[in-house]
């Protein structure tokens, strides 16, 4: 039995910024993980419309997008959404970190993106998602 690609929601109005996010991580960010289909977000509507649904295993948040930044956004998500997916925030400088912190996000990311830190990153907290299947 084939199994299920993971969707990860990656959100910034910049194109750009989301195809660096997406080719940093890439397709398979681990070989013990499943694929990962992108859903791409430029609003907060489409990302809350994604995460509140239960769309997406994961989201990726540019913490630098306007109007509203993904570290606020993160915030918003993990106090409002009861079963809110993993969130990994992006940031511009490594300074910047504390404030991903205090967003409660599962992990950050500083730009520019490497893409080994990102791909293990983003595998780390998809792992660390995953039920384990317990035999009765």
């Amino acid at each position: 039995m084939a199994e299920r690609s993971m969707r990860v929601l990656v959100f910034s109005h910049k194109a750009e910024v989301r195809e660096a996010i997406v080719n940093a991580v890439g397709r398979r960010p681990a070989a013990d993980l499943a694929r990962v289909d992108y859903v791409e977000a430029a609003g907060i509507a489409d990302v809350l419309s994604e995460v509140d649904a239960g769309n997406v295993d994961l989201a990726i948040l540019d913490g630098e997008a306007q109007p509203t930044g993904g570290i606020g956004l993160c915030r918003q998500l993990k106090n409002e959404i009861t079963d809110c997916p993993p969130i990994v925030v992006a940031v511009r400088r490594r300074d910047d970190r504390w404030l991903a912190t205090w967003s409660q996000a599962d992990a950050v990311l500083v730009h520019p993106l490497d893409p080994l830190t990102a791909a293990e990153t983003v595998a780390d907290v998809l792992r660390a998602r995953r039920v384990p299947v317990v035999n009765g």
